[in-house]
């Protein structure tokens, strides 16, 4: 089944086809560049973890390259290197990802060895044990960051029990339980053609990159067994605060509001509420609270895009003498988003804003493989490019106040900074 669809990107359509093994792939005949860019995702990622296994997808992509049927971690850096090419995994809450680039005369090659990567991986023990231990102290080394721990904080407990409250690395007790075993059978419960999304942009036609992946992957067959089932609890739980008193030379700040999924109507005026108040040096959080205040050694705010609830988050990291009248600040400014004092002025410049870095962030093929195959494995479709495009000019800002009274009341906090700062603040 092939459909082809004209996006957004001249000259070239992008083309979806669904091989007969189940594998979606995705073509941006890109013939610009001599560089072809793939991205092969797998619909499993942080979400997919028991509780007692959390920082399993993190540490599979950490050793999935480091050797394959045939192939030690040496020899499959060594013929990586020779062509010039990268090739790389990473994990995310809702995904798995693999990714590759390359001149268009080594493309047959590096996605070759990637689909023995992918199908054969033989994670050896030592790779595990060093990747489990790189891991281990990236978790302490977090637990001194006053970001990272304020960030944590909150989303235990806007979280609680759903799998988006842990941390992509896990904590010590789950990283350090983590055995090969562990990574074969995630890996043989996941990685299945008919779990699996390959996006190419470059320089190649929609006939030539069907040939290729039904030459490398075409004999692999899912299992018959259905993919399991994933529990995703009711989030239920009244805003609340958590505090962490910490010998730090600042205070970061961050509220959070839990916000709805990206299938969800109200999640383009959240997006663009999100952008309005903290992207960029223009931005209402950086103007009001850093340039005419001067209370924020760093402002910003953020509302990713997630298959589940999402959470909205301003945050700010202020002297610790100032903690208290910049949580009062942060506090008003997201509160004035739900009265009339949005300007339509202000509302299309962060229309302007969000749209104008979107284009840009579809320049190279990297890039472009990256926005189609992510929608894709979300279960947007490619005609989210589009739709995301008009969802976000089509706001008005009576929407963006709804949006702002319906979910941007009653903050979670999270406070990180000396006992003094935190009692002034609080009390």
């Amino acid at each position: 089944m092939t459909q082809t669809l004209k996006s957004s990107i001249s000259h070239s359509p992008i083309a979806r086809t669904v091989l007969s093994n189940g594998i979606v792939l995705l073509v941006a005949e890109n013939p610009a560049a001599d560089i072809i860019a793939a991205r092969i995702f797998i619909r499993a990622g942080s979400c997919n973890e028991n509780p007692q296994q959390s920082g399993l997808a993190h540490l599979l992509s950490t050793v999935l390259t480091k050797g394959c049927d045939g192939l030690s971690s040496l020899q499959i850096a060594e013929h990586v290197e020779s062509m010039g090419a990268g090739l790389s995994a990473d994990s995310a809450a809702d995904y798995f990802l693999v990714s590759l680039k390359t001149v268009t005369a080594d493309f047959a090659d590096i996605l070759g060895l990637a689909g023995r990567i992918m199908r054969s991986p033989t994670f050896p023990e030592v790779e595990v044990e060093l990747e489990r231990r790189l891991a281990l102290q990236d978790i302490r080394s977090q637990k001194e960051q006053p970001f990272t721990i304020a960030f944590d904080q909150l989303r235990q407990v806007m979280y609680q029990n759903h799998p988006y409250a842990m941390s992509l690395l896990g904590d010590e007790t789950t990283m350090g339980s983590l055995t090969r075993a562990d990574l074969v059978k995630y890996h043989q419960t996941y990685f299945r053609p008919d779990n699996l999304v390959i996006s190419i942009a470059g320089r190649v036609t929609l006939e030539d990159a069907v040939t290729l992946v039904e030459k490398i992957f075409g004999d692999w067959q899912a299992p018959s067994e259905p993919l399991p089932k994933v529990h995703f609890p009711h989030i239920k739980v009244e805003p609340q605060q958590r505090l962490k008193a910490q010998q730090t030379q600042q205070s970061v700040i961050m509220l959070g509001y839990l916000g709805p999924s990206v299938r969800a109507a109200d999640y383009a005026p959240l997006k663009l509420l999100s952008t309005y108040l903290g992207n960029g040096l223009s931005s209402r959080l950086f103007v009001e609270l850093r340039e005419k205040r001067g209370l924020a050694y760093e402002v910003s705010a953020f509302y990713p895009t997630r298959l589940h609830p999402a959470s909205f988050v301003v945050y700010m990291g202020t002297a610790p003498e100032n903690t208290s009248i910049a949580l009062t600040g942060l506090r008003t400014e997201v509160d004035l988003l739900s009265s009339n004092q949005l300007e339509e002025s202000a509302l299309q410049a962060a229309k302007n804003k969000i749209l104008g870095q979107y284009a840009l962030g579809k320049q190279t093929n990297a890039q472009i493989a990256q926005v189609y195959g992510w929608y894709e494995i979300l279960g947007l479709g490619i005609d989210f490019d589009q739709e995301f495009q008009e969802l976000i000019a089509g706001v008005s800002v009576k929407d963006a106040i709804a949006a702002a009274n319906q979910y941007l009341r009653e903050p979670y906090l999270s406070l990180v900074g000396q006992q003094k700062a935190i009692n002034s603040a609080i009390n």
